[in-house]
């Protein structure tokens, strides 16, 4: 079993807390974007409160250990460890609770290059507990805006996580997906799931929007989220996502294996 010291260690080497890749520029530039209500930023969110840049900085500074100084605008940022394995001490404990009801849950993952075997491990380890993972949706087209304008993509699942094809794309089942913060995606999924008179999931597992649409909707949601997505800890601050796991989201995949084992042993589904 992989204590928390290890994990620790493991957290700072791989830069998944610490010192990370995201740069304070991008994330102030979030921070600004979100106070600005750009949905880009928002990922489905919508704020009952009124948060100003300033607003964002400070919880922020409170969920992830970045800096509360408007005056340090260069350099990595940075995520406080301690914060990290707080959170996914609460990210478990969700899981555990989900396995022990056997509830319904639906995975997806707007980082699916890096994320795919973390969520996907999950997804095998609550579907062998007695959960039902959904897979609503699969095939159906979803239009989302992007930088180059309106595509199409295909929503799909690997291993019971959903993710996004790009245009065309149809490789085998192990090649990952494209990345995206839309919450159009989980909205197409629950709209199958309540069309089909299927269950709706009891928790939503992910990232991005994800985990925002479905939080906003009324339905539990859960995730990991670097420092230049602060609606998911918005969403938190709020009550509309349960844990938001402060760390950096785009290191390599094998890197969050660590991750994985600590999660199942706390959420006691390792097997």
């Amino acid at each position: 079993m992989l204590s928390t010291g290890a994990l620790r260690a493991h957290l700072l080497a791989a830069r998944l807390a610490g010192p990370v890749a995201t740069s304070r520029e991008v994330s102030l530039r979030s921070y600004r974007a979100f106070a600005a209500r750009d949905p880009r930023v928002l990922l489905g969110l919508e704020p009952e409160l009124a948060w100003g840049e300033r607003d964002v900085m400070a919880l922020m500074a409170e969920k992830c250990g970045v800096s509360d100084d408007p005056a340090h605008t260069v350099g990595p940022d940075v995520i406080d460890p301690e914060r990290t394995l707080a959170a996914l001490g609460a990210f478990a404990g969700r899981l555990g609770e989900a396995a022990a009801r056997r509830s319904t849950v639906l995975f997806g993952t707007g980082h699916p290059h890096r994320l795919l075997g973390f969520y996907a491990a999950l997804a095998d380890a609550l579907s062998a507990a007695g959960c039902v993972v959904l897979t609503s949706a699969q095939g159906r087209c979803v239009d989302i805006t992007t930088r180059f304008g309106v595509r199409t993509y295909n929503l799909d699942y690997v291993r019971g996580v959903a993710l996004m094809r790009e245009p065309g794309a149809r490789g085998p089942a192990n090649e990952t997906g494209a990345h995206s913060h839309s919450p159009l995606p989980v909205r197409v999924a629950l709209a199958a799931a309540a069309e089909g008179d299927g269950p709706l999931p009891e928790l939503v597992v992910g990232d991005h929007g994800w985990v925002c649409g479905a939080g906003q909707l009324g339905i539990e949601a859960i995730g990991l989220a670097d420092t230049d997505d602060p609606a998911l800890f918005v969403g938190e601050a709020e009550g509309r996502v349960s844990v938001a796991v402060p760390l950096d989201d785009a290191v390599r995949s094998d890197y969050y294996r660590p991750l994985t084992r600590y999660v199942l042993n706390r959420a006691c589904l390792s097997q």
